[in-house]
């Protein structure tokens, strides 16, 4: 779909909710994006003006590598 000027982030779908709160990713998205059935993701959520109005999914294997590859020197420095 469209790119985001100045960013690596683009829209690749509009996706609904259902009526019991589900969603479903387009199977090109899934399949860009490697996901397979049972995969677990991190939700992380934004608010403006105190309300919610971003949601990210992040793989959660990537987001423990990404935690601990920061965590890590920082907690490295803290102990010395």
């Amino acid at each position: 779909m469209k790119s985001v000027p100045g960013c690596q982030c683009r829209v690749d779908a509009l996706i609904s909710v259902d009526g019991r709160g589900q969603i479903v990713l387009p199977k090109e998205v899934r399949e860009k994006a490697d996901i397979k059935d049972g995969d677990k993701f991190v939700l992380i959520s934004h608010e403006s003006g105190g309300k919610g109005c971003c949601l990210f999914l992040i793989k959660a294997d990537f987001f423990s590598e990404t935690v601990k590859n920061t965590l890590e020197p920082l907690v490295r420095d803290i102990l010395k």
